[in-house]
């Protein structure tokens, strides 16, 4: 998702959506994947409010699948 703004970085918000998802990217993040999801929220609720291209919106609709799936797998008990 952070390629996708950045090769169509210039439309509103650009650049707040950069910065949220570098935060959900940081180590303190990725250890903490509560985080990470209260980030990525933030994250969408950035791009349903501006005008962005639809890559990014498909990009994100690959991170929050992404992301349940991990959460589904942790609470079948797989480890990681």
């Amino acid at each position: 998702m952070r390629a996708a703004v950045v090769d169509n970085f210039g439309f509103p918000d650009s650049d707040k959506l950069l910065f949220h998802i570098d935060e959900a990217m940081s180590w303190e993040s990725v250890r903490n994947l509560e985080r990470m999801k209260s980030t990525l929220l933030l994250v969408q609720n950035i791009i349903s409010q501006s005008d962005v291209p639809e890559e990014v919106k498909e990009c994100l609709a690959d991170v929050r699948e992404s992301l349940e799936e991990v959460f589904l797998a942790m609470k079948e008990g797989e480890k990681f």
